[in-house]
């Protein structure tokens, strides 16, 4: 797998720093926040800014998807040099109880923006277009979430059973598992996890796994637990939590775009029968639509 774009290198910190060692996170802090600096400095010299050994450092750029420090040092450059040319630098909500709604919205509206970008930048494309293949393929496909995941789940549903596919959304787990029994070659499970540890979402999908479905898991933390049981990983990213915006809502952006990029993919790769499915489901539903005559 190639490296990560220079722009991709913030998002792979927000996204893989909550998993890395106090000393790595250190390394992974240093770098994304100033690129420059650390672009000028060998390994000796990173290892001795963020009190940590090169080892670490080594290690750091091995966990960012780089195959060594030398590489980390091109990304460092390059994603320097896009800064000076006047890119936008990373913003993070930051919203304070006394704030004034006008910059409530303008604060989150960056920080969604942010969220977006940092998703699409990390997002594997080869792991989507594999998810493609085997949902726009799929025999059935069962979705499991839980609390806000639940929501992106039931959003994944209806836009497959729109273009015509069979597909159920599960959120009491033991209904999952039953469900997930039944699973075989030929079927996909998905699994949305925020922090990818949730065990009422990696139990379904572990089972389906074992039984011969396609599994795929959308998470922010690609080297949690879900990863085990997931034939193909969607990586979303990880927004600063705080006290007024807990993981929840800062998740649920990242996860929604991923999800409509699946079924935009289905929606392509199936057009001759979804487009059909699609306008049949509209003319279904115009008639509750139309503004009443007195």
């Amino acid at each position: 797998m190639a490296p990560p774009a220079p722009a991709a290198l913030a998002a792979k910190v927000r996204t893989l720093g909550p998993s890395m060692t106090r000393s790595m996170q250190r390394v992974a802090e240093a770098v994304a926040g100033d690129p420059a600096g650390c672009a000028a400095l060998t390994v000796t010299g990173l290892a001795e800014r963020t009190g940590t050994s090169e080892a670490t450092v080594v290690r750091t750029a091995r966990a960012l998807g780089y195959p060594g420090y030398r590489d980390l040092r091109l990304a460092l450059a390059g994603l320097a040099a896009q800064q000076q040319s006047g890119a936008a630098p990373a913003v993070t909500a930051g919203i304070a109880v006394d704030d004034p709604i006008s910059s409530v919205v303008a604060k989150l509206a960056q920080e969604e923006q942010q969220c977006l970008a940092d998703t699409a930048a990390g997002l594997d494309t080869a792991q989507l277009e594999a998810a493609v293949t085997a949902v726009a393929t799929a025999r059935r496909i069962d979705v499991y979430g839980i609390g806000a995941s639940n929501l992106v789940a039931q959003d994944l549903v209806q836009k497959l059973l729109r273009i015509g596919l069979i597909a159920h959304a599960h959120a009491d787990p033991h209904l999952a598992v039953t469900n997930a029994v039944q699973l075989r070659s030929g079927d996909v499970a998905v699994a949305i996890t925020h922090s990818g540890r949730t065990t009422d979402v990696i139990e379904p999908l572990r089972v389906a796994f074992d039984h011969g479905a396609t599994t795929v898991a959308i998470t922010g933390r690609p080297d949690a637990d879900v990863a085990q049981y997931a034939d193909h990983v969607l990586t979303t990213s990880t927004p600063r939590e705080s006290e007024l915006r807990p993981a929840a809502m800062s998740s649920r952006t990242s996860q929604l775009l991923v999800v409509d990029c699946l079924f935009i993919g289905v929606a392509q790769r199936t057009y001759d029968s979804a487009a059909p499915a699609l306008s049949a489901s509209y003319e279904a539903l115009a008639h509750r639509h139309s503004p009443k005559r007195i």
